[in-house]
C-alpha cells in the first residue's frame, strides 16, 4: 500500500444500490502511460498521450519511471511509485518484462503506445469490457475540501481506490543522455499515486484538503479492481 500523505476518512454514505449504467459507462477511460525523458524511443508516444489528453472521455496519466535514470539524464518527474505501479501490471498482465514506453488502457491490455491503431484497439476492449462499473465524484466541501463520493455499486471483486495528483503539461530542455538537446513536453504528469483505501461496494466518501491541489494541477480518482484489474471508474476534478 502506498502510504497516504493527506488527512482523509472514509466512511459510508446513504445511496441506493445500483450496477452498470448509462450513467456509470460515461465515466473516463484511464490510459496510463509509462515513460521516461531518458528514452529515446519514448517521444512519440509521449506525443501521443497529448493527442489524448485533449478528448473529454479519457483520463490519460504519464507515470515517469525511474530505472532509466542511471543512462545520463535523471527524469525530474520519476517517481519509484510509478515504477512499482508498473511492476504490478507486469504481474496482472503476465508480461515477462517492463519496458518503456508501455501505455496501459483501463488496466486490460498493455502497447508501446505509438501507433494510434493499437491505441484505438485497446480503447475500444476497454469502453467494450463487461462487469461491474462505478462513478466516483469529486465536489468541492465546506471547509476547504474537496469531497470524493462512490455510489453504492454491486462488485464481483473487492476494488482499491487510488487518489492522483498531475501537471497538466511539463516542459523540460533534456541536457544529456538520449534525448539530449531536445525539448521535451509532457502531459497529465502524475507527481503522486497514492491509494485511498479498499473499497467493497457499500457508498463511500473521503475528504481531503484543497490545498493538496496546486496550482495548474489536477486530481484524479482511480476505481481499480485490486492487484492490477480493471479499472473500473474514474473522475477528475480541475484547479
Amino acid at each position: 500500500m502506498v502510504a497516504l500523505h493527506i488527512a482523509a476518512f472514509a466512511g459510508s454514505a446513504g445511496a441506493a444500490a445500483q450496477t452498470a449504467s448509462p450513467a456509470a459507462s460515461a465515466s473516463p477511460i484511464v490510459v496510463e502511460l509509462f515513460t521516461s525523458q531518458g528514452c529515446s524511443s519514448c517521444p512519440p508516444s509521449d506525443q501521443q498521450l497529448g493527442e489524448l489528453a485533449k478528448r473529454s472521455d479519457l483520463l490519460p496519466l504519464s507515470l515517469h519511471v525511474d530505472y532509466w535514470d542511471y543512462i545520463g539524464w535523471k527524469d525530474p518527474f520519476a517517481s519509484p511509485v510509478n515504477t512499482e505501479r508498473q511492476r504490478g501490471y507486469a504481474r496482472a498482465l503476465k508480461q515477462r518484462y517492463i519496458y518503456t514506453p508501455e501505455m496501459v488502457v483501463g488496466g486490460l491490455a498493455h502497447d508501446p503506445g505509438y501507433d494510434q491503431a493499437k491505441i484505438g484497439k485497446m480503447l475500444r476492449m476497454a469502453t467494450e469490457r463487461s462487469g461491474p462499473r462505478a462513478l466516483p465524484t469529486m465536489a468541492r466541501a465546506t471547509g476547504n475540501g474537496i469531497t470524493i463520493t462512490i455510489p453504492e455499486t454491486r462488485l464481483t471483486v473487492a476494488c482499491d481506490v487510488w487518489l492522483v495528483t498531475f501537471d497538466r503539461q511539463r516542459r523540460t530542455e533534456v541536457a544529456r543522455g538520449e534525448n539530449k538537446g531536445v525539448t521535451l513536453v509532457n502531459h497529465n504528469v502524475v507527481r503522486s499515486f497514492e491509494k485511498l483505501g479498499t473499497w467493497n461496494g457499500d457508498a463511500a466518501r473521503w475528504t481531503v484538503p484543497a490545498e493538496r491541489v496546486g496550482p495548474g494541477q489536477s486530481l484524479a480518482v482511480v476505481v481499480q479492481q485490486a492487484s492490477f484489474g480493471p479499472i473500473i471508474g474514474a473522475t477528475r476534478l480541475d484547479r
